[in-house]
């Protein structure tokens, strides 16, 4: 097992993380109920070996199975007699938890209230990673930092990262951080695959820039990388009855036709092959990784293959890079041409290119260039 550092800090968590999303009872707690399967006979077998593999870091969440899985975890640990610094735990905040309109979000009242039943529910007195789980529109970004500042410094939690944002915001966020001095967050937990790689175009460049740890989910695209599912069949697994994360289909069987070939090349399975490619990417932090009651990868993983997995990503050179993502329209079909002579827009903020197309409300208007050629300037109101 390999051990990379917490975003820039000097906590060190092991390039696989044990995700528990599935600890809880099946066919309860509404969606939950269709992942979840891990009771807690099954989540301290899990965890006994996957701390023998030389996992150290966990992941869960207040919201997986409404609280159940930072139950079984917690208790899972303490059965096991792990001491609590040979593991480093991360859970989220943001799910909705109750019917009230103060049961979710990343308010200050709806942090505060969860921090404190999550360190019940895991039975320890500190959490080292604490996140956001997802994006709130109606709380100010400053209220929110605020509040983790506050856990931090009180020593409930040590850590703070962020789940599922935009880069636009992670950016505003980490500004706000430094200028006030607040903890800043150290973590980006997103979903990338080989199915999947629309976080390279923004969020990869920010990662780089500001120096964050990203940890994957979902790095088997919700099974669908594994090898379970074939083309126009229902197949088996978790995906069959939960379709997530969603993916472009047309893309992602032309990637498992490769992932197959290079899979049976180097005698691995799909799933290995396809965990090695997202491992390889020096972004990674970490890439969590679930189990179910039946199935856990350090029966299909043995630890000296880590080695083995980064060279077997060495020869994706059949596969074309991410793809860019224009929306329809912006450029009437066409690539942006760059001109040498940018336009000075009239607010004087904004450049534009030569011939380009930018929509504007519910129509497009022509932006002409500096050149002479093309309409008057336009004036946007």
């Amino acid at each position: 097992m390999r051990y990379k550092q917490l975003g820039r800090t000097g906590l060190f968590v092991s390039e696989i993380c044990l995700g528990t999303m599935t600890f809880g009872e099946a066919n309860k707690n509404g969606m939950w109920g269709s992942i979840a399967d891990v009771d807690q006979s099954g989540a301290n077998g899990i965890l006994e070996r996957s701390l023998a593999a030389g996992v150290n870091f966990i992941d869960t969440a207040d919201v997986y199975s409404f609280g159940k899985s930072e139950t079984l975890l917690g208790q899972g640990l303490k059965d096991l007699g792990v001491r609590r610094q040979e593991v480093v735990i991360a859970t989220k905040v943001h799910g909705m938890m109750g019917p009230k309109p103060n049961d979710q979000g990343a308010s200050r009242g709806h942090i505060m209230d969860s921090v404190g039943a999550s360190l019940e529910r895991l039975q320890t007195d500190h959490i080292d990673l604490y996140q956001i789980h997802g994006n709130d529109d109606v709380t100010p970004i400053e209220e929110t930092l605020r509040a983790l500042d506050d856990l931090v410094r009180q020593g409930m939690v040590r850590y703070v990262g962020v789940s599922n944002w935009q880069a636009w915001k992670m950016a505003k966020a980490l500004g706000i951080s430094e200028r006030l001095g607040l903890a800043r967050f150290e973590t980006v937990q997103a979903y990338y695959s080989l199915a999947g790689r629309d976080l390279e175009r923004e969020i990869v460049p920010l990662m780089n820039e500001e120096r964050l740890g990203l940890m994957v989910w979902s790095p088997l695209a919700g099974g669908l990388l594994s090898g379970k599912y074939e083309r126009g069949a229902a197949g088996e697994g978790r995906r069959a009855a939960f379709d997530f994360p969603p993916v472009d289909l047309e893309r992602a069987w032309a990637c498992i036709d490769v992932l197959r070939e290079v899979a049976r090349k180097h005698e691995a399975s799909m799933a290995t092959v396809a965990l090695a490619y997202v491992l390889a990417k020096p972004f990674v932090m970490s890439v969590i990784i679930g189990a179910s009651g039946s199935t856990s990868w350090t029966r299909t993983w043995p630890p000296q293959s880590s080695c083995s997995m980064r060279r077997m990503s060495a020869g994706w050179t059949r596969l074309a890079p991410c793809p860019p993502n224009i929306p329809a329209g912006c450029w009437n079909g066409k690539p942006p041409v760059a001109s040498p002579r940018p336009l000075r827009l009239i607010n004087g903020a904004r450049s534009a290119y030569r011939s380009c197309s930018v929509r504007f409300g519910s129509s497009p208007r022509r932006i002409p260039s500096r050149s002479g050629h093309g309409s008057a300037r336009v004036r946007f109101r």
